[in-house]
């Protein structure tokens, strides 16, 4: 099976739809989304929707939970914050039920579905250096991890010899990229053998950015999409 996977859209329905479009093109058996549907953007009742229609497999964000979890929602920075309470004045009661009901992780053909870190997957530890990543590494069974949450996407493996046993596998942002390039990021995984693919899309990060000035919303999420920070 061939899936196509998206994670940390945050509310960016410009992003989403360049990001659907490059995936339709490919050929792809079912869409993964490893959460973080809303937050940061302006439009999270329009993506929240289209992602509900188009993915077949999708987990819990920290910025999903956020919305009906105070424990969450006291972690998250200001900026967040403010996301937060303009995704729940502007989310369709249906959206809002569905994101609330997403599971922390999901297991799929020896993969391992989670947003943050398998080893405590509502902690919402960031995994960004080799050390990090040899804890999560050992954390799980299955063949590979595919996570989000750091925005970054990168690959990290435990091998024995020259074999490797183990994949931890970032698949970047959607909505939010802060590696430095702006185009949106997402990947593809074929489990018949176990390989995987990142893609960059290029979107109208401005418009975006103008969305969500005019959603009142703070300036700096709009300034940061075009910097990819």
């Amino acid at each position: 099976m061939k899936y196509a996977v998206i994670s940390d859209i945050h509310s960016n329905f410009e992003a989403l739809t360049k990001v659907l479009r490059d995936i339709h093109k490919r050929h792809i058996n079912e869409i993964i989304c490893l959460g973080d549907v809303v937050g940061y953007g302006a439009n999270p009742d329009e993506v929240a929707e289209v992602v509900r229609s188009e993915v077949r497999y999708a987990v819990r964000g920290n910025h999903d939970d956020a919305l009906y979890d105070e424990g969450t929602y006291s972690m998250i920075n200001p900026y967040a914050r403010a996301a937060v309470d303009y995704s729940r004045e502007v989310l369709s009661a249906e959206n809002g039920e569905w994101l609330k009901g997403l599971p922390l992780t999901h297991k799929l053909d020896d993969v391992l579905l989670v947003h943050s870190s398998p080893s405590d997957p509502h902690e919402w530890k960031y995994v960004v250096t080799e050390a990090d990543a040899r804890v999560e590494l050992s954390s799980f069974e299955e063949k590979i991890c595919l996570i989000g949450h750091t925005h970054v996407p990168v690959i990290f493996r435990r091998k024995t010899g020259s074999t490797t046993v183990r994949e931890l596998i970032n698949v970047g942002s959607v909505g939010q990229p802060r590696d430095g390039d702006s185009r949106a990021s997402y990947g593809i995984i074929d489990t018949a053998d176990f390989t995987y693919e990142n893609f960059r899309v290029e979107y109208d990060c401005r418009m975006a950015g103008n969305k969500i000035i005019a959603a009142g919303l703070p300036p700096f999420l709009a300034e940061r999409l075009q910097k990819g920070r």
